[in-house]
């Protein structure tokens, strides 16, 4: 029989394909001292340090006069600005100076053992920064001065309360060589609040990209001109892992496309525009970002990348989502990304069929760091005779055992039946996330992904829309016995599973010790099932959430066994499912689980992205 590629996008998916959430926990990463150099190391202090009360906390504050001398290194860099204020400046920026130097040296001779614990409250140092921006021009006019250490708190800062005047002037006068938006708007030690978890502000994005603009025209030459030494050393400016589109839009942010958008105009105005002043080279800088790409915007975007090639701002793509767009036209921005860079490509409804897939692929192939492979959708060519058929078949499966560092593979909607086998025998390394929803996989598929070598290292299982309800059921518990120990995500959305197919795999379900979401949506389980399965889950610390299906006691009129397409339009007894919740609710209360999530929300980004697990 010959492979082919069926289309079937699940009901239940918005037509961006499945939502990226905000990854949950996450790295804690704040800025030290022994992060960077301090500026102007070992020049007196004028003034005094002390420990004066305030508030029950020990603050060091900064006393104008007469005093002993004192080093960076002895009072902290903090104080450099604040004490080195003259007579003529203004002096409520002055104060504001001084009191974020006292909050730095307090936060430096505090003790780093034990690590604080994370909070909801902002330290003294934060509360400082935030009062210190409140004035724009003044603190533009103080970052010369500032120590190197304090600029990703400002940063952040900046970015969160859209103080867009000195955001613009940070990335204009960044003194690292990388600015990375991971690191810099992540949960850190002054502020538990992690930006990178929302949906960014329109106006500090642009207010980045217009620091970068006027960072690209200043010359070598003025580079080294700054005061205290300090040179413009920014040569990568890292905007990856910014928040996908949700299901919610707000006009006061920027999604993902608006971002790709703003990039490429930066890019193309750069190109035409070139330097401000003829004869000085500009500093170049490495843009890295994660492009979204449609047939609207594919001409725009080409144009972007092209240009970047011969610029001094050099575009860097990381993640690739292209949807409905045309074969020729996916592979012409192929052939412009870098190589080194790329770590994922995600092509979704752009019917490719194999026979454009075959083509495509070898492209795709070149990329050898690529770790995340995607094709969502993609729509079979029936009318394909059945040697060609095959023949580019085989192709695809060659071409991809080309890849060495592939952990991520996703084939939805792909017709699978029986030839699981000789997709994933072609591939080089073990993957740890795996996606094959609806694509009719057979008891034989299942018995195979259970023996290969891919099962034991599996993070992330994605076999919603595969019926596991009958001959599926005893390979598909083998596969979960299989893939216990490093199982964290697994999604069975319209899956078929009753209540005697959930309490037959309970058993082996909560051996999955690390689990930390299940997906059961659209599977015809009953409250009785439900708060089994709440039981039993008890014994797995890890789990955080659980989406589950409205239960059949909560339709009216079901027939039976009730079709997915039922269960998913079928309206519900809302009083019927209040005191369902509310008795969800009480079970976890009584547990001691309260902090794990049951919801029937799958639009509500819990989801989590493999990178992010």
């Amino acid at each position: 029989m010959v492979a082919s590629l069926c289309a079937r996008r699940p009901r239940n998916l918005p037509p961006g394909g499945r939502r990226r959430p905000p990854a949950t926990g996450g790295a804690r990463r704040g800025w030290r001292r022994g992060d960077a150099e301090a500026a102007g190391p070992g020049q007196p202090i004028r003034g005094a340090m002390g420990w004066q009360p305030m508030g029950g906390v020990n603050v060091i504050a900064a006393r104008g006069g007469a005093g002993r001398g004192a080093t960076c290194g002895e009072a902290g860099p903090a104080a450099v600005a604040a004490a080195s204020a003259g007579p003529g400046d203004d002096p409520e920026a002055v104060l504001r100076m001084r009191c974020l130097a006292g909050a730095q040296s307090a936060a430096e001779l505090t003790p780093r053992w034990p690590p604080a614990r994370p909070s909801t409250m902002h330290t003294l140092v934060f509360l400082s920064t935030r009062q210190v921006l409140q004035c724009q021009s003044a603190a533009c006019q103080a970052l010369p001065l500032l120590p190197r250490e304090l600029f990703p708190l400002l940063f952040k800062v900046a970015f969160m309360d859209k103080k867009t005047v000195v955001l613009r002037e940070l990335v204009h006068t960044w003194p690292f060589p990388l600015l990375s938006f991971q690191q810099l708007l992540q949960e850190c030690a002054h502020c538990s609040r992690a930006l990178l978890q929302e949906r960014p502000s329109t106006e500090s994005m642009q207010a980045v990209i217009l620091g970068l603009t006027a960072r690209l025209h200043t010359p070598e030459t003025e580079a080294g001109t700054q005061p205290l030494g300090r040179k413009h050393t920014l040569r990568v400016l890292d905007m990856t892992g910014l928040l996908d589109d949700g299901v919610e839009q707000d006009p006061g942010t920027m999604s993902m496309w608006d971002c790709t958008a703003a990039v490429a105009r930066t890019c193309i105005a750069q190109q035409q525009g070139g330097t401000a002043e003829p004869g000085l080279a500009p500093v170049p800088v490495e843009v890295r970002v994660d492009l979204r790409v449609n047939r609207a915007s594919y001409a725009f975007l080409r144009e972007a990348l092209r240009s970047s090639a011969d610029s001094p701002l050099r575009l860097c793509c990381r993640d690739l989502r292209a949807e409905d767009l045309p074969m020729r036209n996916t592979v012409a921005l192929l052939q412009l990304l870098d190589a080194g860079c790329l770590r994922r490509v995600d092509l979704r409804f752009n019917n490719l069929g194999l026979r454009g897939l075959s083509v495509i692929i070898p492209h795709v192939a070149r990329f050898q760091h690529l770790a995340s492979l995607r094709l969502h959708y993609v729509h079979g060519d029936s009318r394909q005779p059945s040697v060609d058929g095959e023949d580019n078949f085989r192709y695809f499966l060659a071409q991809m055992g080309r890849f060495t560092c592939l952990r991520e593979l996703s084939m939805g909607s792909s017709l699978l039946s029986g030839r699981l086998d000789q997709l994933l025998s072609t591939l080089q390394s073990p993957l740890e996330s795996l996606e094959l929803a609806f694509c009719a996989l057979l008891p034989e598929d299942l018995r195979f992904l259970a023996r290969s070598p891919h099962a034991v290292h599996l993070k992330k299982l994605d076999l919603s829309g595969n019926d596991l309800s009958g001959s599926q059921l005893e390979p598909f518990q083998g596969l979960l016995q299989a893939a216990a120990a490093t199982l964290l995500h697994l999604e069975l959305t319209e899956c078929q599973l009753a209540d005697t197919q959930l309490l037959a795999t309970l058993p082996v379900l909560t051996r999955c010790a690390s689990l930390r979401y299940l997906g059961l949506y659209g599977n015809p389980l009953s409250m009785a099932g439900l708060k089994e399965l709440l039981r039993d889950s008890v014994a797995q610390a890890e789990l955080r959430t659980v989406v589950h299906p409205f239960p059949v006691d909560c339709y009216e009129g079901l027939p039976w066994p009730p079709p997915a397409s039922v269960l998913l339009e079928a309206s519900i007894n809302e009083e019927k499912f209040a005191r369902v919740e509310a008795e969800l609710h009480q079970l976890l209360l009584a547990s001691g689980r309260a902090h794990v999530l049951w919801t029937t929300d799958i639009y509500g980004r819990l989801a989590a992205d493999y990178f992010s697990l």
